[in-house]
């Protein structure tokens, strides 16, 4: 009962939706039905504006940060899983949250802000991680930089993840880990790779 408790607990923080939330408080308008519709950073940043868009950014990252930080090891502890997995399951859950919150019917962001999130609060866990992340982090820099598409460069940042994880020596249990959130990645980008091969994907502009 307590993984099931930690697992809803960081489901529902996940779930606030935040680039909604800001739609509403600041504009008055629900920002599904303008830019790519999604309840995201990127799409804040399009339609709210680059303030509001990089506060978004900063918040769903503390929303797969913190909550592991602060309560995996007491789920752990009590739930009596291997640490590692339980910290797995808190941030997935999280992210599902995110991705498929119960307060926007089931309707969410790409989760790649909230991965980050849960990524950063591991790499502070788990030793030797944070190496693997910070070169991540650089991977999406460096095609961000030269693409300037978001959705091309978080892609391409998880694909490397696992292929990192793997080449610096991780655990087993990390490993699989990364390989999923790879695959859960590029599912939730399906409408992104085909508007990619279409040549129709929004690039990132700034004056």
């Amino acid at each position: 009962m307590w993984i099931i408790t930690g697992i809803i607990i960081n489901y529902l923080i996940g779930s606030i939706p935040t680039a909604y939330i800001f739609g509403m408080v600041l504009k008055g308008i629900d920002i599904r039905r303008y830019g790519s519709g999604n309840v995201g950073a990127t799409n804040a940043l399009r339609v709210l504006g680059k303030g509001v868009g990089i506060t978004v950014l900063a918040l769903d990252i503390v929303k797969g940060f913190l909550p592991l930080l602060l309560m995996g090891d007491f789920f752990a502890l009590r739930s009596g899983l291997n640490p590692q997995i339980t910290y797995i399951l808190l941030g997935v859950s999280c992210i599902c949250g995110h991705n498929w919150t119960i307060f926007l019917q089931f309707k969410g962001g790409k989760g790649i802000a909230t991965t980050l999130g849960m990524l950063l609060a591991l790499a502070v866990k788990i030793q030797g991680l944070g190496l693997v992340i910070g070169l991540v982090v650089l991977v999406w820099l460096a095609f961000f930089l030269i693409c300037r598409i978001v959705s091309l460069s978080s892609i391409i940042a998880a694909v490397s993840l696992p292929l990192l994880m793997i080449l610096l020596h991780q655990q087993p249990i990390m490993i699989i880990a990364g390989t999923l959130l790879c695959v859960f990645t590029i599912y939730r980008h399906k409408s992104n790779i085909q508007r990619l091969i279409e040549g129709k994907e929004a690039r990132i502009r700034f004056k």
